[in-house]
């Protein structure tokens, strides 16, 4: 956690993510080879799944803070006293290494997509807390495992019943740019599953 009042163990459904890898750029995309598409990843997550997790968090009596940002960064090393007290000045909520480039991903895949973010520390920039260490972190997220459980068992049934029609569904309608005429043959049957619907038979 960044902030004081996002505490370890508490719950928290994040609406926006701050990039800071540097070495995941083949695993960024789908795309290429000759089409090109751009989604819009202004919400980089599903606002109406985050609504149901966030819900379901509440339902389970989870300390849980609805909105956030998380800044993703490369890892596997955690954060300097620096990196930490930087993201904070930028107005981050919270760090991890993981969502980039799943968030990404998923909404090329046109699916939507959330996290459950559980706090396990203040990182590095707390004066009065210890640093992060690997066993700070495991011992935090085994204790909250069960509530993640728990809050997926609230939340799947709802989301199974509501999502039918979410924007994430359709985040490709509007996003190829390529001429469907010159996409080569190889790419176009690399990516059928998820283009397909929206080029012309050729």
């Amino acid at each position: 956690s960044l902030r004081q009042d996002y505490a370890p163990l508490d719950i928290v459904i994040p609406d926006q993510l701050f990039d800071r890898t540097r070495h995941r750029e083949p695993e960024y995309t789908f795309f290429g080879g000759g089409l090109v598409a751009h989604v819009s990843f202004a919400d980089p997550f599903c606002l109406n799944l985050n609504a149901i997790l966030y819900q379901a968090a509440r339902t389970v009596g989870a300390t849980a803070h609805n909105g956030g940002t998380l800044v993703v960064i490369e890892g596997p090393a955690f954060s300097t006293k620096a990196e930490s007290r930087i993201n904070r000045q930028l107005g981050c909520d919270l760090v991890g290494m993981t969502a980039i480039p799943e968030a990404k991903l998923a909404r090329e895949a046109e699916m939507g997509y959330a996290a459950i973010a559980m706090v396990t520390d203040y990182d590095a920039w707390h004066e009065t807390h210890d640093v992060v260490t690997a066993d700070m972190v495991v011992q935090n997220l085994l204790k909250n495992a069960e509530t993640g459980k728990q809050i997926l068992r609230a939340a799947l049934p709802i989301a199974d019943a509501q999502l039918h029609d979410c924007v994430c569904l359709h985040a490709l309608e509007n996003a190829i740019v390529t001429n469907p005429a010159v996409i080569p043959p190889a790419t176009r049957a690399k990516l059928d599953l998820l283009v397909g619907k929206y080029l012309p038979l050729t």
